[in-house]
């Protein structure tokens, strides 16, 4: 069974939906199909929104995996890297549609999109790797200093705050609120505004300017990076 969705609209834009269970959990086998849903999307659509099952988007890495063994555990966490960098670096724009609560590696996920559109609710927000004891791998933490507001940044990371959809607005996590059942028009009207007014090659060259830098420091050790971080 795929673990990701697809389904196609007009002006060139395609939905990915994580379906990965009840946690919508980052495993390797998510990570691999997802990117290559990714580039495969980027030969025929114009712009990709990535979202979830209601209410959750996604509650991070498979905790079944991480109960294997620090082999299988240190390989499922450098995946969902590529697949971060893979999100970061895409040249056609992504629209994160963030259907209820992402943490840890949901929460990264759903940061290295282009534009995030949070469903509001009792959801949760949170990188809760020091609360469980847990190091962050290198790319975690840069892909976060891009997005997050400074102000927020060691609350977010070093601290592991817990934020309501509102309080992930106000620092970084996402750009805008709406109802849940507005989510996924939404998503579509600004997928749709991006792939029929933002001009390439302009946007690809742009995006990768501007992301290039973090995305190469991040790519050149992130093995080594994660191996680290998990005391490999």
């Amino acid at each position: 069974m795929s673990l990701i969705q697809s389904q196609d609209h007009d002006d060139g834009v395609r939905i990915l939906r994580i379906d990965n269970g009840k946690p919508n959990a980052v495993s390797t086998a998510m990570s691999t199909e997802l990117i290559a849903a990714l580039e495969t999307a980027e030969k025929d659509t114009n712009a990709v929104i990535i979202t979830g099952r209601p209410g959750m988007f996604s509650a991070g890495f498979d905790l079944g995996t991480m109960s294997e063994g620090l082999q299988a555990a240190a390989e499922m966490v450098e995946n969902g890297g590529r697949l971060a960098l893979a999100i970061y670096k895409r040249p056609k724009p992504i629209v994160g549609a963030i259907s209820g609560h992402a943490v840890a590696m949901g929460l990264f996920m759903a940061m290295v999109c282009d534009y995030r559109i949070g469903a509001a609710g009792k959801f949760k927000y949170q990188a809760n790797e020091t609360a469980i004891g847990m190091t962050l791998p290198d790319f975690a933490i840069q892909f976060s200093r891009a997005a997050l507001s400074k102000r927020h940044f060691d609350r977010v990371i070093v601290q592991a705050e817990q934020y309501d959809p509102e309080g992930a607005r106000d620092c970084g996590m996402i750009d805008e609120l709406v109802e849940p059942d507005a989510l996924e028009a939404r998503a579509l009207e600004v997928a749709t505004h991006f792939a029929t007014n933002l001009k390439q090659p302009a946007f690809r060259n742009n995006k990768r300017l501007s992301h290039g830098p973090t995305a190469t420091s991040i790519a050149e050790k992130l093995e080594e990076n994660v191996r680290k971080a998990m005391g490999a």
